[in-house]
């Protein structure tokens, strides 16, 4: 199983707009093909103390397969829908994690 990490900081102004925005776009990731479950976090201790809403998201896929067919054929687009309601009022950064448990 592989874990797709996004975090996001966001403008305070926007905090609440993103967030249902999030989760509407989380259910859009949730219907991809190797998408399993996703679960979203407020992050509440951060490097950046407080300065702007921060967010995580974790998405559980079937394999790396999965990630590859993802980041191929619709991560552009999904994170375009981000930046076209947005703009630069947030930030994004991934990683990716395989459980080994």
């Amino acid at each position: 199983m592989i874990v797709y990490e996004v975090n996001l900081s966001v403008d305070w102004a926007i905090a609440d707009d993103y967030r249902r925005w999030l989760a509407e776009h989380v259910r859009e990731m949730l219907a991809l093909p190797g998408f399993i479950d996703a679960q979203r976090f407020d992050v509440l201790q951060s490097p950046a103390g407080g300065e702007r809403a921060e967010f995580c998201v974790q998405y559980r896929l079937r394999d790396a397969a999965a990630l590859d067919a993802y980041l191929a054929e619709h991560a552009a687009a999904m994170r375009a829908d981000g930046v076209t309601r947005f703009g630069d009022r947030f930030s994004a950064s991934r990683r990716v994690l395989l459980a080994v448990d």
